[in-house]
């Protein structure tokens, strides 16, 4: 087992198209994990190895690595940028204990920056910063350092970058105060501070030295005392910040030119803390579990991968305890016993069986696990431990799915159900009315490359239909009706005969039940069939089809028969009841309204602000910082269901919007119209 005091476990974090699979793969040969590095160009990385990545040159799925660092284990999870590949980001953060969070040196903090760091922070995770692709002719790196402080930081530059002409050739090391130089081998020289950077240099050491010495009491009397701090105690006070969260160090990097590789690499081992050193992880009741490699075992599975060669690898984080093949865990959500055979180290696609045993920290996969999804801890059955769930956020857009040969519908449905074992942000389910397979995931892209996945990998055929709006239906006022089903043609009859009262909720209260029946009029057992048949009624809709919501329901009254009354007819009975009030309660149409963030280059605002009025939007406020313009708006989801390609068009390449579900609102006439003729259209 590895030394866990210098064993270190991360994750790479930042926006799609910041270069974290190229910086990856500069630390995995900086390491000599690889023997050469790879091109996302040329679809060679270690690490983008899915047919869909290699297409699109760029990360759907996260992806774990393990080398040695002077003779130390680390582990490092690359996780995608692009927000339609995200939403389990806070499920991967648990396999991590720190975080090296990756900006572009020529866009600086963006708008999804932000989000992600908000998540980091959340967790509680130390995070490094590496600003990267300082060899690009627009790497600008005070607008980047500058952009930092949209996040809230404190951020601390180790390095400035020294730049000749266009070309990055090394970078001054701030604290100690000396020049060093890329060779044409990797390795670095020693040489003078350029004058041109010395000011520049003096001034960012008295900031990130007086940032050190603010994080630490005892520190900042010594630096008052003395007006300065030796070397030992500005490392320590560094690592210190760093792993309260209170600091934010700075690098500078190409990873396309391997500049930088190897300085990242040690501040990963310098100023990460190891798995000893990260706050306990504590379960459901709140109990804590620190990482000690003699505590009984508890492992954390963050992700599902499917492979080719074995099926499906569960990876997993080991929490405590130590691990080895073979050994028989209790899956907490199951219930049932797991027996693990080999534990694989990931390079990539590449496994290497792991010989040893390996305890706190350790990132490993094991295949084959019969009954494991994402989300499940095993541990030892005599030490049950459950960690308990971060929640994921709300899918975006929904699409529905039809074979492109009638009557394979199961097969495309059962496809479609294998990726959902990977992937816990896409939700699959049928529509009642239609029978549709509706397909609900982060963005467009997200739906798009999960079909042709499942193409690929399943061999069937699948067609896209337009995305689906969740519009809902909802109802005002308040109304008392009765529901009333009888049945009495020879044999057994039905019956069952109840009175409701059915009234309108605020927007959000949801579904509420009430039931008031007194001394018997309907038998216990039939109440909840009364409450189902009215579930189901609301879920198919009255308008349109669509499901009713934020209303309340009081049974007061009815009555049964000793014989021919049954659960069946009391839901039939209340389904009726709901049927017969809605049409009393004259309901209306809601639309869902998107909170769209929308990042553009401040000349296109103009542009982006028309375009967003004339799809019904609200404009909520702009904010603009470092050439970039951060719009708010709330807009019909309906509108925006293809807004990516448009804003494409409007920005030339430039715009990125986040659009999370805001809220309901009721929708205008014309749509409302539309909405219930496509129904009826469907429907016939």
């Amino acid at each position: 087992m590895s030394n866990l005091e210098t064993q270190r476990t991360f994750a790479l974090v930042g926006t799609g198209g910041c270069g974290k699979t190229s910086l990856a793969e500069m630390l995995l040969f900086d390491a000599q994990a690889i023997s050469r590095m790879g091109a996302i160009e040329e679809g060679s990385t270690s690490l983008d190895y899915e047919p869909e990545e290699i297409r699109r040159r760029g990360s759907i799925q996260p992806a774990c690595a393990t080398y040695l660092w002077n003779k130390n284990r680390h582990f490092l999870l690359d996780i995608p940028g692009d927000g339609n590949f995200t939403g389990d980001m806070e499920y991967l953060l648990k396999g991590v204990d720190g975080v090296l969070f990756v900006i572009d040196a020529v866009d600086g903090v963006r708008p999804l920056t932000k989000k992600f760091w908000q998540v980091v922070r959340d967790d509680r995770l130390p995070a490094i910063i590496a600003i990267n692709k300082m060899d690009r002719d627009r790497a600008d790196f005070q607008m980047a350092f500058d952009s930092l402080s949209a996040l809230g930081i404190k951020p601390v530059a180790l390095q400035l970058p020294i730049r000749k002409g266009e070309d990055f050739v090394g970078y001054v090391d701030v604290l100690a105060g000396k020049a060093l130089f890329f060779g044409p081998d990797g390795g670095l020289t020693e040489g003078d501070v350029p004058a041109e950077l010395a000011d520049d240099m003096a001034l960012l050491r008295d900031v990130t030295v007086e940032n050190i010495a603010e994080s630490d009491e005892m520190l900042m009397e010594q630096y008052l005392e003395e007006g300065s701090l030796p070397p030992e105690s500005l490392a320590a006070g560094l690592r210190a910040g760093v792993i309260k969260g209170e600091l934010s160090p700075v690098l500078v990097c190409a990873a396309l030119q391997d500049k930088g590789g190897r300085a990242i690499l040690d501040a990963v081992q310098q100023l990460l803390p190891s798995p000893q050193e990260r706050p306990a992880f504590l379960d459901a009741a709140g109990a804590e579990h620190t990482a000690d490699p003699d505590a009984p075992l508890a492992a954390f599975v963050f992700k599902t991968l499917s492979d080719p060669f074995t099926g499906q690898l569960s990876i997993l984080r080991v929490l405590s305890g130590t691990i080895k093949g073979d050994a028989t865990l209790k899956n907490m959500r199951t219930g049932e016993n797991e027996r693990l055979g080999s534990i694989l180290y990931l390079n990539g696609k590449t496994q290497t069986q792991c010989k040893d045993e390996v305890g706190p920290g350790a990132i490993v996969a094991v295949a084959k696990l019969k009954n494991t999804r994402t989300g499940d801890t095993l541990c030892d059955e005599k030490a049950p431990f459950v960690l308990p769930l971060p929640p994921l956020p709300p899918q975006l857009i929904t699409y529905a799915l039809a074979p492109r040969e009638k009557g394979d519908e199961d097969k495309v449905y059962a496809a479609i159900q294998r990726l959902l074992d990977e992937d816990i942000t896409l939700r699959l389910a049928r529509d009642e009315e239609n029978g549709d397979i509706l397909l609900s995931g982060m963005g467009q892209l997200h739906i798009e490359l999960s079909v042709e996945k499942a193409k690929r990998r399943f061999k069937v055929d699948i067609v896209l239909k337009t995305p689906k709006v969740p519009y809902r239906e909802t109802v005002r006022g308040k109304c008392q009706v009765q529901g009333r089903h009888k049945k009495q043609s020879g044999g057994r009859g039905q019956f069952g005969d109840c009175w409701i009262e059915m009234e309108g909720l605020p927007r959000g209260a949801g579904y509420v039940f009430e039931d008031a029946i007194v001394g018997g009029v309907i038998p216990r057992q039939y109440i909840p069939a009364i409450d189902k048949g009215i579930q189901e009624a609301a879920a198919r809709g009255f308008l349109a089809g669509c499901q009713v919501v934020d209303f309340r329901v009081k049974l007061y009254d009815g009555s049964y028969h000793t014989v021919d009354s049954s659960e069946m007819a009391f839901k039939v009975a209340g389904s009726l009841a709901f049927k017969k009030a809605m049409e009393s309660l004259k309901p209306v149409l809601l639309e869902p309204i998107v909170l769209l963030t929308v990042s553009v280059p401040d000349e296109s605002m103009g542009d982006v602000i028309g375009d967003l009025s004339s799809r019904r939007g609200k404009v909520l406020g702009s904010d603009s910082a470092g050439g970039v313009t951060e719009i708010k708006a709330h807009v019909p989801m309906s509108e925006v269901l293809r807004y990516a390609p448009d804003l494409r068009s409007m920005t030339a390449g430039q715009g990125f919007f986040t659009m999370e579900f805001a809220h309901y609102e009721e929708a205008p006439q014309p749509i409302v119209d539309k909405v219930i003729a496509e129904h009826k259209q469907g429907a016939e």
